[in-house]
């Protein structure tokens, strides 16, 4: 049945996925915390039993492929269980008149507000006054760098040419401050000072209890903050028991060849652009585990978090801070209207701050070489253009099959002017159509034939933005002893042209990495990501939304022997027609620290823009120990100023390499003149 009123009119402050999930039963939103980021199920008494039951569910499909329909009872607002807890943003109406924090609040910045809410508070905070809207955090994507096998046993010696120390000071006086996962291996050797202790001054593991919770900046009540001292005590302290200093001081995650570890090392090892900086670095809490996915956070709130820690400790600290975040994010406009983008642009305002972005790696959209399924990362972003009145457009949007299950939660959100009017229908891989759905009207939880789900939402006037979104969701089902996974095959969107003015439109898949997640009967269960076919795929426009910030530093990734950019580098615009990604810089076969490895075994080679954004965050910490006070604007405008074309290339910029190839040297030549005038008045 379409829906066409909410059965509140606070609801309606409440975007549509995080309303599809609290109208979700507790039992499919403990499963659902699992593949959600922003959800988490802690205390709730169902995380047992849903966890128990997967060795069930494979004996319960073995008899048939499809389990019979399962009715699910609509559920309200008014009717949601409070055991499942959820990560927002909320934008107020006015700060200025809000004294008393929000429930649940955990940090603040102008009208933005991040809470950890129960599903079941939702309508509540949506009631009170000074709230505009509320919006579910953005899934984080997990990096996905392309390692070498190949043995590395040398230090990455052709990395000092790109530290001046002597020169530039090597990054002394700055604070190099690394968002990441899979942990932080501060004993290395690329982080010892001549004297054996560590060059990291703070590293918060946000998914860590290890030590006490944060008490730098503003006060977040949760993870594991580890001081220097602490990390410099099991430094000294591992010889005598035997024990590597990082299992005395343990974090949440510390996976062999770390992604974080290595990111540091570029931008910050002793091997790296900042040498004399020091390093500071949040743990964004990604775990491995099933169950621990269900209680854990690692969404855009967190990200938001970790820049505000940052910040309040280099501010405590009395130094500039150049932040880098190989992370990203598919989701939202791609505009820098999302909640994390417009809290990082406001943070961005003081002088003497930073943020680098990695571009992201979805940028190749056809196999390279037969048996290659890179692509299927790539192909995240379609547009298109409805002539006129009248007319449709159809996009494909594809599910994996051949023995995979994809037991996921897949999103698309097609992104349009307000000027036009679409509707949209939705015909399941050789199902019936489902709609038109015309704006205002949405399809919520719907159950389909084979017994997974299917919520439309067509919405007018984005509060953030003001354009027109339709957001597609397929649910599995997760619930009363069966599994039923996204129905595998071509899924296709269609869009109907009710008023066209301008008539074009940009989509994006949000979507899982890959993940195996255990079998289902005779099937392989995973968490698998979507994508669309190769006539509905568009290549550009396909960078990280977290990339697409105002000032933020959006990276692409250099293969510097091919001198162009790297095949699976993403590519700008954004959609608002801006220059991102702003550089290109050195990302194809990084070496740097292999963190938490064998003694012997101290470097590893890595390939991504994950690699190429620390490069340009180590330039960033080298331009602000010439000039402290650079604004991010500043540091943007020069290094669009300074980037040098790539063969064949001219000054404009280009989709995949923003302005060109990063000069380092040129960078910190027009910092140390920002601040310099000469008078010729006669």
């Amino acid at each position: 049945m379409i829906q066409t009123k909410a059965t509140a009119r606070q609801s309606l402050k409440i975007q549509p996925k995080l309303r599809m999930f609290a109208n979700g039963s507790s039992e499919v939103n403990v499963l659902r915390a699992e593949h959600a980021s922003a959800l988490a199920a802690p205390k709730s008494p169902l995380l047992r039993k849903v966890a128990a039951q997967r060795g069930e569910l494979a004996v319960a499909l073995t008899k048939s492929e499809v389990p019979a329909t399962v009715d699910v009872a609509r559920r309200t607002l008014d009717h949601t269980p409070d055991d499942v807890l959820a990560n927002v943003f909320v934008h107020t109406l006015d700060r200025a008149r809000r004294v008393r924090p929000l429930p649940g609040e955990t940090a603040r910045r102008g009208d933005l507000t991040t809470a950890t809410v129960s599903l079941a508070d939702l309508r509540r905070l949506a009631a009170r006054p000074d709230v505009a809207y509320i919006e579910l955090g953005q899934s984080l994507a997990a990096p996905t760098p392309i390692i070498s096998n190949e043995a590395t046993a040398t230090a990455p010696a052709e990395r000092r040419r790109w530290a001046p120390v002597a020169k530039h000071r090597g990054g002394e006086g700055v604070l190099i401050g690394v968002i990441d996962v899979q942990g932080f291996d501060f004993a290395h050797p690329d982080f010892l000072n001549p004297d054996g202790t560590t060059r990291w001054v703070r590293i918060w593991d946000q998914g860590g209890d290890a030590r006490p919770s944060p008490t730098t900046g503003p006060p977040f009540n949760y993870g594991a903050e580890l001081l220097q001292k602490h990390l410099n005590e099991a430094i000294a302290a591992a010889p005598s028991v035997r024990v590597p200093a990082q299992e005395l001081e343990r974090q949440s995650q510390m996976a062999e060849a770390s992604h974080g570890t290595h990111v540091a090392s570029i931008a910050a090892g002793n091997s790296g652009l900042c040498p004399k900086a020091m390093l500071a670095g949040v743990l964004i809490s990604l775990p491995e585990a099933d169950l621990d996915r269900r209680v854990s956070f690692y969404d855009s709130t967190r990200i938001a978090h970790a820049v505000d820690y940052l910040i309040g400790l280099a501010d405590e600290m009395h130094v500039p801070l150049s932040i880098n975040v190989s992370l990203g994010t598919n989701g939202h406009a791609h505009d820098a209207s999302a909640a994390v983008s417009r809290w990082i642009d406001a943070a961005l305002t003081v002088p003497g701050r930073s943020v680098c972005v990695a571009a992201g790696n979805a940028g190749q959209d056809v196999a390279a070489f037969e048996g290659d399924i890179g692509y299927v990362m790539g192909r995240i972003h379609t547009s298109g253009k409805i002539a006129a009145r009248g007319l449709v457009t159809d996009i494909e949007w594809l599910v994996a099959g051949n023995g995979v299950l994809d037991i996921s939660e897949n999103e698309l959100e097609i992104w349009y002017s307000p000027q036009d009017r679409f509707a949209v229908s939705v015909r399941p891989p050789g199902g019936d159509w489902i709609g038109p759905i015309d704006p205002r009207q949405y399809v919520e939880n719907r159950q389909l034939a084979d017994g997974s789900f299917l919520s439309i939402y067509n919405e007018l006037y984005h509060p953030a933005n003001g354009a027109n979104w339709v957001s597609v969701y397929l649910s599995p089902l997760l619930r009363d002893g069966a599994v039923v996974g996204i129905p595998a095959g071509q899924w296709t969107v269609r869009l109907h042209g009710l008023d066209v003015r301008d008539g074009h439109f940009h989509g994006w898949i949000e979507r899982d990495d890959p993940r195996r997640v255990g079998r289902v009967g005779p099937r392989q269960a995973w968490s698998f990501p979507s994508f669309f076919s190769e006539q509905s795929n568009v290549d550009n426009s396909s960078v990280s939304s977290l990339a697409c910030g105002h000032r933020v530093i959006s990276v692409a990734n250099l293969d510097e022997a091919a001198e162009r950019v790297n095949i699976t580098s993403s590519q700008g615009p954004t959609r608002d027609g801006r220059c991102k990604p702003d550089v290109a810089a050195p990302g194809t076969d990084i070496v740097a620290a292999k963190g938490f490895g064998a003694p012997g075994d101290p470097w590893v080679k890595m390939t991504g823009t994950s690699m190429a954004s620390p490069f340009v965050a180590g330039v960033v910490g080298l331009m602000l120990a010439v000039e402290p006070k650079l604004t991010a604007a500043q540091i943007e405008g020069i290094i669009h100023r300074t980037a040098r074309p790539l063969p064949g290339a001219d000054f404009q910029w280009a989709n995949d390499a923003g302005f060109g190839r990063i000069d380092p040297e040129a960078c910190l030549a027009e910092a140390a003149e920002v601040g310099t005038r000469k008078d010729i008045t006669r």
